[in-house]
């Protein structure tokens, strides 16, 4: 499956859940985990400590820590530990293209300023290699759990590397996949009542796409459970309502996008999913 599961550490209480699930992604995909933390981009609290010596002892216990957190979870997995003298988004994204998966900590759903507002998780987004998976401090479970929800609103290629990784992870978990696709109905945007005849053969036509962007996956992936919903309404309030009771929540990103590497629409998902969200991106 390529290379380790990589998880940023910043020493907060974001860090452990992003720990555990890190672990039991190791562990399910035999894989070794990758534990790293930057000493010169410690929260803020310890920044300000002026010794460089005292800022690296906090960086080895914060590893230290997480380390045994992993262990206890998951004996027999491979943990590499790195502490680093570099930005962490820049050491995130720059091992991100050798690495399988990456897992962020992010804060609670009442810290705005903390995620959305240029934070490290946010950076690391925008240019990794891989899919990142963020990992609230509030999460209690480890792993996806029963159901997969994945957001197909590419068609063709551009979807490949979503469900990709949406089916290897329902695979690998056991988890039953809800693949979701919206359909903005002429109603949602405001436009004159539509007609129910075009109503109809628009929603056929969404389900028929749905279905083609699947058929392959399902084929390798005969083990795999698959749900095929087309919801009425636009992409991130369906994608929302389908993941309330989901472990987990695989959407793409776009790559090369300026100047703001992240589209209104992932950025509302981070922000509202109460899931960890997966944000894989598209080749």
């Amino acid at each position: 499956m390529g290379g380790s599961v990589l998880v940023g550490l910043d020493g907060t209480g974001n860090s452990e859940p992003a720990v555990r699930w890190g672990a039991e992604e190791a562990a399910f995909r035999n894989l070794p985990l990758h534990l790293l933390h930057s000493w010169v981009s410690q929260p803020w609290s310890v920044s300000l400590v002026p010794e460089d010596a005292d800022r690296r002892r906090y960086g080895t216990e914060v590893l230290r820590r997480a380390e045994a957190t992993a262990r206890d979870l998951h004996p027999g997995i491979p943990v590499k530990v790195e502490q680093v003298a570099e930005e962490a988004a820049d050491a995130l994204a720059e091992r991100s293209g050798e690495c399988t998966l990456l897992v962020l900590g992010s804060r609670g759903h009442d810290s705005i300023a903390g995620f959305l507002l240029g934070s490290v998780s946010l950076r690391v987004l925008g240019r990794a290699k891989c899919p990142v998976v963020t990992v609230r401090e509030e999460e209690s479970s480890v792993g996806p759990g029963p159901e997969i929800v994945v957001g197909v609103q590419e068609t063709g290629t551009e979807a490949d590397a979503v469900l990709d990784y949406a089916f290897t992870t329902a695979s690998v978990h056991h988890a039953r996949l809800h693949a979701v696709r919206a359909r903005t109905t002429a109603t949602a945007v405001g436009t004159d009542a539509a007609r129910p005849q075009g109503e109809a053969e628009s929603t056929t036509a969404e389900r028929e796409a749905l279905s083609a962007s699947l058929a392959p996956w399902r084929e390798k992936f005969p083990d795999v459970r698959v749900i095929e919903e087309v919801l009425d309404g636009r992409a991130v309030p369906s994608l929302l309502s389908a993941c309330a009771r989901a472990g987990l929540l695989v959407i793409g990103r776009r790559t090369q996008r300026t100047p703001l590497p992240l589209g209104p629409a992932v950025l509302a998902v981070l922000h509202h999913s109460r899931c960890p969200v997966a944000v894989v991106p598209r080749t």
